[in-house]
């Protein structure tokens, strides 16, 4: 019986298997067919000649180089403030005025004194030239002269210092003193800052020193004002590496003839070190980066074509192009996520 039935249950089987077999080899069919029929939509644009640069990046906050806190020379009771925060001043001008009565006072003390001794200095001198004062009278009466006369220009000096003057020009930054206050000697009373030039301080990589000379060119982008970049160049570099960080002390140097930068604000700073000009080059978003290979889909007739490129500068927008690609090539920068090589595409216009 069991030599009867089993043929009958293989049959079926294998027609079932050639019957799946079949259907496999038109899926693939299809597929292929479907392949062929893809067209991906894209955008493109062309190799271009340009200039191209090359720079360090770094970030930095912006200072005033010049900047002061001004001090008062000595103490008393705030009388007077000519000034307020925001303000622009000049060199040598006045910001507060002290309480002098008591400094006039000791001042009119001291003229007097110095006017008695001057007359008993210049009758001692004349006697003396005579013969008829000892050289040890002369010389006294001239030392106490003279001690006066020091007494005098201090108290001169104690009321020219009662007005409160700042030493640079610049905006006053900050107000420390109101009216009424007493302050001492040395105490701190305003914050001058220069805001032509301003400053920027970077700390570069000593592997970067070699491409980084005074004067070049670099460019600040500060998000606070938001607009272009503003211009500035290399004002100074430190002569010394830091062993701790491996970096040194770059000093940037820019002017905003509008005024709006302001001591504070933080900064994107590139420093150009080398320009390429008339150099072939692409949209940075065009590239394709794989294995430390850099390629592009180049277009003819509707077909996107695979080509690995050398490339040189790179900036925030666009590629330079060694080799690889010849000027005004056509080649796919949006939707080359979705190509494989020789896919047709279809071109969307911007």
């Amino acid at each position: 019986m069991n030599n009867t039935w089993r043929p009958l249950i293989i049959l079926p089987l294998l027609a079932a298997a050639v019957a799946m077999g079949g259907c496999g080899a038109k899926s693939h069919s299809e597929t292929k067919k479907e392949e062929a029929k893809l067209v991906v939509p894209v955008e493109i644009d062309s190799v271009t000649l340009g200039d191209i640069a090359a720079f360090f990046t770094g970030t930095a906050t912006i200072e005033a180089e010049q900047e002061t806190e001004v001090v008062a020379k000595v103490g008393g009771v705030v009388e007077k403030i000519m000034v307020e925060e925001g303000q622009f001043v000049r060199a040598g001008q006045v910001l507060a005025k002290l309480d002098d009565e008591m400094i006039s006072v000791q001042l009119d003390q001291a003229a007097a004194n110095l006017k008695k001794l001057e007359s008993n200095f210049e009758r001692n001198k004349d006697l003396h030239s005579k013969q008829l004062v000892s050289t040890e009278v002369f010389q006294q009466s001239q030392y106490e002269y003279e001690q006066q006369k020091a007494f005098y220009d201090m108290a001169r000096l104690n009321l020219d210092y009662s007005e409160i003057k700042t030493p640079i020009s610049g905006v006053v930054s900050e107000r420390k003193i109101k009216v009424g206050n007493m302050i001492l000697p040395n105490q701190t009373t305003f914050r001058v800052s220069g805001l032509d030039p301003l400053i920027a301080v970077l700390f570069v990589p000593e592997r970067h020193l070699d491409k980084l000379r005074t004067g070049q060119l670099s460019k600040l982008a500060v998000d606070a004002i938001n607009s272009d970049e503003i211009e500035g160049h290399i004002k100074r570099i430190s002569p010394i590496v830091d062993p701790s960080t491996g970096t040194v002390k770059v000093t940037i140097e820019t002017k905003d003839p509008l005024g709006r930068l302001r001591p504070g604000m933080f900064a994107r700073i590139k420093i150009i070190y080398d320009v390429h000009a008339n150099t072939l080059k692409i949209p940075k978003d065009a590239i394709i980066s794989e294995d430390r290979e850099s390629a592009v889909y180049v277009v003819r007739d509707s077909v996107a074509y695979k080509h690995n490129i050398s490339i040189g500068y790179i900036n925030t927008t666009h590629v330079e192009v060694l080799g690889g690609l010849a000027l005004d090539d056509v080649i796919v920068t949006t939707g080359k996520g979705s190509l494989k090589d020789s896919t047709r595409v279809d071109i969307v216009r911007k």
